[in-house]
């Protein structure tokens, strides 16, 4: 007896069984004849995925297109506004907006540790940026948005590993043009932007773009004692200027000169509390007030919590020149020089706590909070085609200096909360484990005055040992890629398309770290000298303490001391990082590459099978990491590590696709199976105190991409586009180490233990979007045109360790435009709204820093807080054009 499929995988296969069939059955009819009429939108919609120009519906890859028109029409902006129209796409933004990471397929690296490159790599007009947050911002006049699903390392200049957000913005032309847009919205919304393009000659022709947007907060802060002013955040207010030079020269020759510079100065991010655990109770002693969240308050209220001002001031600039060369060898084949040089710039201000309490924070300088790109990129292509095969050989070479300074300035309150924590957690245990041995009513423990217990154990006056500039460390890093590649198809007949794709990489990093504590840390630092001093606080506090055994004595101190010293030093008060120098290097060479087959049944229908290896390099955490032995891969403790790399990130995919054009070339049916199974695959999570890189022995994505065009001649000016992803992204069972052990009680285990077997965050197993544009015509000279699109989201976590706390249920959101306007296009005004059913959900949750004490569920002390997602903005904008 045969076993029956998952209803999940069975409804899968069954979906794309039947496109199979029915692409099959269409395979048998004799193509009719293209009229003169027919329409060219769809059938023949080229993109330039394999770094030439081709129809869509020929190249074997599974590709979103997000077309001038509908981008437009949905409002986008940035990446994080593309991901309502593509299926299997998250964007995410964290602690600051230069902190942003897209997924495909459930596959992205977390964003908070500049250390780990993009696995969804993002190349705007041909130039691949070093992170995914320094390609967000404002992306100005696009042409179109490919976004390619799986590794594309032998046709895109730098390797990754889950995929490629490709941006095609508007080339100069040589017809005098002028746009112009003003926008306006709640929250006190106002855009201006403007355009011109002209001619300055028979062979040359230039645009340039310019844009500012500004917007008041849409989430209220509470501020406590400040000092910050700002009640509200995540704030707008930014700058763009963008500008192309084309020159022809020659009928064989073009040259396009691009450069472009965005400035954002602005207010954010805050984070909420979605539960709020005992240690609450502590932050509003300490504040006089309320600190946090109250337990039962509603977080989609948008209340926050700051004392400290979350300022950002980030500048993206750069300069690249494209030359495309009709050679005269092979056959006229051309040669591309693509050359860029880059450069961003991100200081953050930060409240680490996420309260009005002062324990943790982090100013808005340069020499305290700067994280840097200086970025200077070379790819050559050559690409040529004969009868029977089209081929490109290239060249990549990119030289990355990465600068970072970080620093944790401790306030004042700092101290009492961690000794109060110290008292209730760690001498409470005690009490808890000696009050069976004593008369009841006996003083156990004395837990009065616990805010002094760290000054009473180094002896020093109060307050003195941890207020102050805590930490300051400092990163360089330089990174050196050279690769060579190859992407080649052979059309062995007229039918079938064979294509093999080759890379070799060589990439060479190294890491100078300088580690700091400004004040000394002498709290720790006392702690680690006298651990007597500490042992006889700890006798302070037991009024029984001299009754007991002097076994039990010393078995309590062995046992309390290490425990007390773990608690006093975390990361930025360690004083064993004080005055450390470390330097790190690493070299790695690799060979990725991919092999498809693709055959065509007519013209319209196209079945293929595609292999590809891919491939994104290691590197090292940019954050002070510390465990119990100084190796990295070791639990929790207080010794420096020195040794803070990670390896390279590998995958295998699979996939099994068909491409189906219909009606004409009006109906576009498109679906992929595909499997990829990562190697170890690069984890970053931050556990309440630090984040953590591991490698993830194995990983895995199944499933099914679908995607339909349709413009059908029965509905003059109706468009729709959508999209279907069914993926089963999981981790696998084995994962080494102590921080994936499940233990009892679960208060001893590894903070990361939920995740062997378990799904992947951030991965959905059921994603879908719709769109749908409607233009008509009013009266003779005016037409009106509507477009409303929705992206659904199935359940998913958003904590990288899995958390109850950090689930996110299913939700869909909702994006709608209404115009009206000139038939020419020379004026059009627009009604607008995004988010528009007011949908409520969280972007990233995360452990509240210091109130996320153990990992088990529910337990009543822990604290976790949430980045949300922006709530409805509606406005007008008009926009003319000459």
């Amino acid at each position: 007896m045969v076993n029956a499929l998952p209803r999940h995988k069975a409804l899968s296969l069954a979906v794309f069984t039947a496109l199979c069939a029915s692409s099959h059955a269409y395979a048998q009819q004799a193509a009719a004849p293209a009229g003169e009429d027919e329409p060219t939108t769809l059938g023949t919609m080229t993109v330039t995925a394999q770094k030439r120009e081709e129809v869509l519906q020929d190249v074997p890859i599974t590709v979103a297109v997000i077309s001038e028109e509908l981008l437009q029409d949905t409002g986008v902006r940035d990446i994080k506004d593309l991901q309502v129209l593509v299926p299997g796409l998250t964007v995410t933004s964290t602690q600051n907006e230069a902190i942003t990471t897209a997924r495909i397929r459930g596959i992205g690296t977390v964003g908070d540790n500049v250390g780990l490159e993009s696995s969804v790599g993002v190349v705007i007009d041909g130039v691949y940026r070093p992170r995914n947050s320094v390609g967000f911002g404002d992306l100005g006049q696009l042409e179109r948005i490919e976004v390619l699903k799986g590794p594309q390392g032998t046709v895109f200049g730098k390797n990754t590993s889950a995929g490629v957000i490709n941006v095609v913005t508007r080339r100069p032309s040589y017809t005098q043009s002028a746009e112009g847009e003003v926008t306006v919205g709640n929250y006190g919304a106002i855009g201006v932007s403007g355009s011109y393009n002209d001619s300055l000659s028979d062979n040359s022709a230039f645009s340039i773009y310019a844009a500012k947007r500004k917007r008041d907060g849409w989430m209220d802060v509470r501020t406590g004692n400040g000092p910050r002013q700002e009640t509200d955040d995540y704030d707008q207010n930014f700058h763009t200027v963008r500008a192309k030079l084309l020159l022809e020269p020659t009928e064989n020759l073009e040259i396009l000169l691009s450069g472009d510079f965005t400035s954002r100065d602005e207010n954010c991010c805050t984070a909420v509390q979605t539960s709020v655990g005992g240690t609450a109770a502590i932050l509003n002693a300490l504040a006089g007030g309320r600190a946090v969240a109250a337990p039962g308050d509603d977080p989609f209220d948008r209340v926050a919590y700051s004392n400290r001002p979350t300022t950002q001031d980030i500048v993206d600039k750069g300069l690249s020149a494209e030359i495309n060369w009709d050679t005269p060898w092979f056959g006229g084949a051309t040669l591309t020089s693509i050359t860029a040089s880059r450069q961003w710039e991100a200081i953050n201000g930060l409240d680490y706590d996420f309260s009005t309490a002062d324990l943790l924070y982090r100013n808005a300088d340069k020499d305290e909070s700067f994280t840097g790109f200086d970025t200077f990129s070379q790819e050559l292509r050559l690409t040529g085609s004969s009868e029977r095969i089209d081929w490109m050989v290239g060249a990549f070479y990119s030289d990355e200096e990465l600068t970072r300074n970080e620093t944790y300035r401790i306030g004042p309150h700092y101290e009492p909360y961690v000794s109060t924590l110290i008292s209730n957690l760690v001498l409470g245990a005690i009490g808890q484990q000696l009050a069976p041995a004593f008369p009841p009513n006996t003083t156990v423990v004395n837990m009065a005055n616990p805010h002094l217990f760290l000054s009473e154990a180094t002896g020093v006056a109060f307050g003195r040992n941890f207020t102050g500039l805590g930490t300051l460390d400092r990163y360089k890093q330089n990174a050196k890629s050279l690769a060579l590649f190859t992407n080649n198809t052979w059309h062995a007949t007229d039918a079938l398309d064979l294509t093999l794709g080759l890379r070799y990489t060589r990439e060479k990093k190294d890491l100078d770290s300088s580690y700091s504590n400004p004040n000394g840390s002498l709290g720790c630092g006392s702690m680690l000298v006298n651990q007597a001093a500490v042992g006889a606080a700890v006798a302070n506090r037991i009024p029984v303490f001299g009754l007991l055994p002097a076994d039990t004595r010393a078995s309590i101190l062995a046992s309390a001391v290490p425990q007390i010293i773990g608690y006093s030093c975390l990361p930025w008060a360690n004083a064993l990082h004080n005055g450390r120098n470390t330097f790190q290097e690493m070299d790695d060479k690799e060979w990725s590459g991919t092999v498809k087959a693709a055959y065509r049944w007519n013209e319209n229908v196209m079945t293929y099978a595609s292999y590809a290896r891919g491939y994104k390099g290691g590197g090292f955490n940019l954050d002070r990491v510390q465990s119990a032995d100084g190796l990295s891969s070791s639990g929790q403790g207080i010794r420096p590590v020195n040794d803070t790399s990670f390896g390279g990130e590998f995958v295998d995919s699979f996939e099994l696709g068909t491409k189906t054009t219909w009606a004409d070339g009006t109906l576009l049916l498109n679906a992929t199976l595909f499997h990829q199974e990562y190697e170890d695959f690069q984890l970053n999570s931050f556990l309440g105190t630090s984040f953590v890189v591991r490698s993830i022995p194995k990983v895995t994505s199944s499933g099914l991409d679908a995607e339909i065009l349709w413009q059908p001649r029965a509905v003059q000016g109706l468009m729709l586009q959508g999209g279907l992803m069914y993926a089963k992204t999981e981790f696998g069972k084995d994962i080494p180490g102590g921080d994936f052990v499940e233990r009892t009680p679960l208060s001893t285990s590894g903070a990361l233990y939920k995740l062997p077997g378990a799904t992947m965050p951030f991965a959905p197993e059921w994603s879908g979007s719709l769109s749908a544009t409607y233009e008509w015509d009013v009266g003779a000279d005016h037409i009106g045109r509507f477009n409303i699109g929705g992206k659904y989201m199935g359940d998913y976590n958003t904590g990288s360790d899995l958390d109850v706390e950090k689930h996110q249920s299913s939700y869909t959101v909702f994006n709608a435009r209404v115009g009206f306007g000139r038939s020419d296009g020379r004026w059009m005004l627009e009604l607008w709204g995004t988010n528009l059913t007011d949908e409520d959900y969280v972007q990233v949750g995360f452990d509240g820093p210091l109130q996320g004490l153990f990992p088990d569920p529910n337990n009543p002390l822990n604290t976790f807080n949430a980045f949300l997602g922006a709530p409805r903005m509606y406005g007008m904008t008009l926009r003319v054009r000459y």
